[in-house]
């Protein structure tokens, strides 16, 4: 199949300036002739990333993540290679012409986009229906209290406790059992091969993208029926783990704080109530592609989970994936209700607002509820208290922090600060000594190719694998060097490398006539990762010398020879430096 022609890239590329691509997602700061700013790719404090104008290219020198204009609305967007040229082509009003696969997996997203909608209408349509939504809408607006305008404004509607109705009415507009399966609208019985309604006798909540498609659903009971609730799974269209409820709404009044709530309802409820900055995750606890979501539009967030032991345990947990991404991240304390909804319903809008101007720190969080764990009028408690703020103050990596709350549970726990603070230093070094060896240990893991996905068979021969990312890198920094090499007819074929992502990239090299070429091209059949590994071979071999031709014979012969010896194994080689260091003390 043909794939979108280098001229047509190209012409993208050109148009679509990587700096204003890039800086909708990223705030960049002017760095010489570069660009720099916080990774959106992993968790970071201190900008790696890196954008090269002259270049037309972005690498973070944290995680390796790096490509060019295309390669990072494919990882941002969670896009395919063809998908991030479109969505690219119709930033600069450029229509691409794709082939029969790139069309196929086009046509299944859009299908699914247009299942969702008229599902969504059908749902809708059945709320107000008396003969199926009338003990759905007494639910929501007697129940719940939800008003009509409400009710509308978030699309909300009712699916008939019916194992046919839906389906019965997708396939009467044309689509087939596979397709409302791949959906995640219909199942299909394995004992009859036929077609059922997932979402029976439950409100209907659509999940709109903030480009305003309906991507999924969430079908929630009406009474204490397992399961609560009834969610999308991942589909052409959707991927739970990086969506957020909501958002759609919230987009435009969250940019100084979001509140993160569990459930939909809660979500429902505080919009109505005035407060249109909240959102939830979609039935999973918070990822760490949600809480990147959520650096991109907002500066804090504030948790408002249920307050049973279940919400303060994930609560536990956004306030570690939240802080990976750099964004503040306090917690209401609810008394007297167990979520937003009913807390709202009790005590009303303005007693909410006051909750939200006295929100919580993670540390006074975690101390509350060691304090609630523990009787320290008891000695023993007192000492079991102790030992765990101790821990979870040493791993405070400000010492002006862990001085603040050093006199905050040397006063409350009524000790000596002194005594405390002699506690943590000990705890502090002791895992700062461990996190060390954890990273010398992860060095040297990665230097033997242990747990790499990009080319697993690196692991198995080092001395092979590096030899030949030394010849891809002398390759990709002068292609030229292909030409010259078929000429000589010392050209090397494919199956002459060692492992099989050298083979692949060599290929592809092969396949682009081996002269000077863009490599970000390779971008087309490689994945993001292995376009990573690409570009940091390259930028490898440009900070050092003897790239000419007459290495490339000196590094195969080293390839070939090393193929047949034994390498150590991983624990030989940290037990040998572990020895060594052993040694030095």
């Amino acid at each position: 199949m043909a794939r979108i022609s280098d001229e047509v890239i190209s012409e993208i590329k050109y148009r679509n300036n990587i700096e204003d691509v890039i800086s909708t997602y990223v705030a960049l700061k002017r760095a010489g002739s570069n660009l720099n700013g916080l990774c959106p790719f992993h968790s970071e404090k201190t900008p790696s990333f890196t954008v090269f104008p002259k270049t037309n290219s972005f690498y973070c020198f944290g995680c390796g993540a790096a490509g060019d204009v295309i390669g990072f609305v494919r990882r941002i967007e969670s896009l395919d290679y063809p998908s991030a040229v479109e969505f690219l082509a119709k930033r600069v009003g450029i229509t691409v012409k794709h082939d029969e696969r790139d069309e196929e997996r086009a046509k299944k997203r859009d299908r699914v986009l247009q299942m969702n909608r008229e599902a969504a209408k059908f749902f809708r349509n059945c709320l107000f229906d008396p003969r199926y939504g009338k003990e759905g809408l007494a639910y929501l607006t007697e129940k719940r209290k939800f008003d009509m305008a409400l009710i509308r404004h978030f699309g909300l509607g009712f699916a008939p406790n019916s194992f046919e109705l839906l389906t019965r009415h997708l396939t009467s507009l044309g689509y087939k059992d596979y397709e409302m399966s791949e959906a995640f609208l219909c199942g299909i019985s394995q004992k009859t091969g036929k077609s059922f309604d997932l979402f029976r006798n439950r409100i209907i909540v659509p999940i709109i993208s903030p480009s305003g498609d309906v991507i999924a659903f969430g079908g929630r009971v009406m009474d204490d029926s397992k399961p609560k609730y009834l969610n999308t799974s991942d589909t052409p269209a959707f991927k739970k783990s990086r969506n957020l409820f909501a958002l759609n709404f919230a987009k435009n009044q969250c940019s100084e704080q979001l509140i993160l709530c569990e459930g939909y309802m809660d979500v429902i409820a505080l919009h109505s109530a005035g407060f249109s900055n909240a959102v939830a995750t979609l039935g999973t606890a918070i990822t760490p592609d949600q809480a990147r979501l959520m650096s991109r539009y907002t500066k804090s967030v504030v948790i408002a989970y249920d307050s049973d032991e279940a919400g303060q345990k994930a609560a536990s947990k956004a306030f570690r994936v939240l802080g990976e991404v750099d964004v503040e991240t306090r917690i209401l304390k609810m008394e007297g209700a167990k979520d937003p909804d009913e807390y709202i319903k009790k005590f009303g809008t303005e007693a909410f607002s006051k909750l939200l101007s006295g929100t919580k720190s993670e540390f006074d969080f975690k101390f509350d509820n060691i304090l609630q764990k523990y009787d320290i009028t008891n000695t023993d408690d007192k000492l079991k208290a102790l030992e765990e703020v101790v821990f979870i103050i040493s791993m405070i990596s400000s010492a002006a922090k862990r001085d603040v709350y050093i006199g905050i549970a040397a006063e409350r726990l009524g000790v000596n600060p002194d005594m405390i603070r002699h506690d943590i230093d000990k705890a502090y070094q002791k895992s700062r000594r461990a996190e060390a060896r954890k990273e010398t240990d992860a060095m040297i893991a990665a230097s033997q190719g242990i747990g790499d996905r990009v080319n697993p068979d690196y692991a198995k021969n080092p001395k092979a694998a590096a030899a030949e990312e030394k010849i891809l890198g002398i390759l990709l920094l002068y292609p030229e060097y292909i030409g010259e090499l078929k000429r000589l007819d010392k050209l090397p074929d494919p199956d002459d490398l060692y492992s099989a992502f050298g083979k692949k990239v060599y290929g592809h090299m092969l396949e682009r006539g081996g002269e000077a070429f863009d490599i970000f091209t390779l971008g087309e059949e490689l994945t993001p990762e292995e376009m990573d590994r690409v570009v940091k071979l390259k930028m490898s071999r440009e900070q050092l010398g003897g790239n000419g031709i007459e290495m490339i014979y000196e590094l195969l012969a080293t390839m070939k020879s090393a193929k047949d010896r034994k390498e150590l194994t991983l624990d030989e080689i940290l037990a040998q430096k572990r020895k060594k260091n052993n040694g030095k003390k």
